[in-house]
């Protein structure tokens, strides 16, 4: 017998599967992704990346695997991304936002 997961858990199960290259553990271990929300009614998931280091070199890419992993749960219609403890979070913040998947 199936159970329907949330679109919440959906989004966390393809979260585990996107890997910070940098040091091979998923970015939920990592704690990278925080305070999750999904709107069930507008399908905009919320969240915030917070990068491992404020220089973090690979914010960027990282940020667009996230995206892509949250994007691909069929339900999400939507995100609203915040950037922090990044020593450009509010410019990564706006990049992440208008980019497509």
């Amino acid at each position: 017998m199936a159970v329907d997961m949330t679109v919440r858990e959906q989004i966390l199960m393809r979260l585990v599967e996107v890997i910070d290259p940098e040091t091979g553990i998923d970015v939920l271990r990592m704690r990278l992704v925080e305070d999750l929300t999904v709107d069930e009614h507008t399908g905009v998931a919320a969240y915030t990346f917070r990068p491992s280091s404020p220089l973090c070199p690979i914010a960027h890419s990282l940020a667009m695997d996230i995206k892509r992993a949250v994007a691909s749960v069929a339900a999400v219609k939507g995100q609203a991304i915040t950037v922090e403890g990044y020593v450009k979070a509010a410019e990564l913040t706006e990049i992440i936002n208008r980019e497509d998947v």
